[in-house]
């Protein structure tokens, strides 16, 4: 039996105290970063290529089902405002967008309809599919991938079980086994949390390598809102020894993010 479908290690929820039932879930909690650090050398490697393959314009495409799916989606639509970078994530779920919010009973089981979904996109070379699926048996996930593969583009596979048929579709598997889930086979918890960490570590370190992080801060982000701005404009004053938190703000709007605005001031242009 698959890790994530066995059974809880919790008999008896329905006895338990709302105390007791926190515990438990914050207790499970704990064995999830563990899983995830033991799928770094993997994960390294595979940042690295993706890397390579960015850098001549290839971009990451997240599949997914379900949880899995809504979790590549979130990840993707958040790297435009953070990094600056947009159409370079794309998250495609079973279903199409609607899935985000309403399941779509039996969109997952399509072996085919992964791959016409990447295909509205028209992949590249370059380009890179992720596949994401806890159990490592999702058919809308395998068909996906295993299309990219033979079509050329880099693949890679998140998943909570060992040796699962996705492991062995991709070129780099990347497994966190978590155990067994606090409800049994409610894959949302621990395997979702895992899914969303790799899926952090795997985007942030590609945008870090790509040069959308100096030192510590997103100097590409974009100014989308109040506290985004404000961020943005005491980063801008910190790089630039601006005092005139007034002039730093008009700046950074001109030039809509923080490394142009920089490169403006510190240039001599806008002084």
């Amino acid at each position: 039996m698959r890790t994530t479908e066995q059974d809880s290690r919790y008999a008896h929820l329905d006895k338990m105290s709302t105390l007791e039932l926190l515990e438990g879930m914050n207790a499970e909690d704990m064995s999830v970063p563990r899983a995830v650090r033991a799928a770094i050398p993997s994960m390294e490697k595979f940042v690295d290529a993706i890397v390579e393959r960015m850098s001549r314009g290839g971009r990451v495409f997240y599949v997914g089902a379900g949880t899995s799916g809504r979790l590549g989606v979130v990840d993707a639509s958040e790297i435009p405002p953070t990094y600056g970078v947009r159409d370079r994530f794309i998250g495609i779920i079973a279903g199409g967008d609607g899935a985000i919010r309403t399941a779509v009973e039996g969109a997952e089981d399509d072996m085919e309809q992964g791959w016409r979904d990447i295909g509205a996109f028209s992949p590249a070379a370059a380009d890179t599919v992720i596949g994401i699926a806890a159990s490592g048996m999702t058919p809308y996930v395998l068909g996906a991938v295993r299309a990219a593969r033979a079509a050329g583009l880099l693949t890679g596979g998140i998943t909570c079980n060992e040796c699962s048929p996705l492991s062995g579709e991709v070129d780099f598997p990347l497994e966190a086994v978590v155990g067994p889930e606090f409800v049994t086979g409610s894959t949302r918890m621990k395997s979702g949390t895992a899914t969303k960490l790799m899926l952090n570590m795997i985007s942030t370190a590609v945008m870090i390598r790509l040069g959308h992080v100096s030192g510590s801060r997103m100097v590409d982000m974009q100014p989308t809102n109040s506290k985004l701005r404000d961020r943005g404009v005491r980063m801008l004053m910190d790089a630039t020894g601006m005092e005139d938190y007034e002039k730093a703000g008009e700046l950074l709007l001109r030039y809509g993010s923080v490394r142009l605005a920089a490169e403006a001031y510190n240039s001599g242009r806008e002084i």
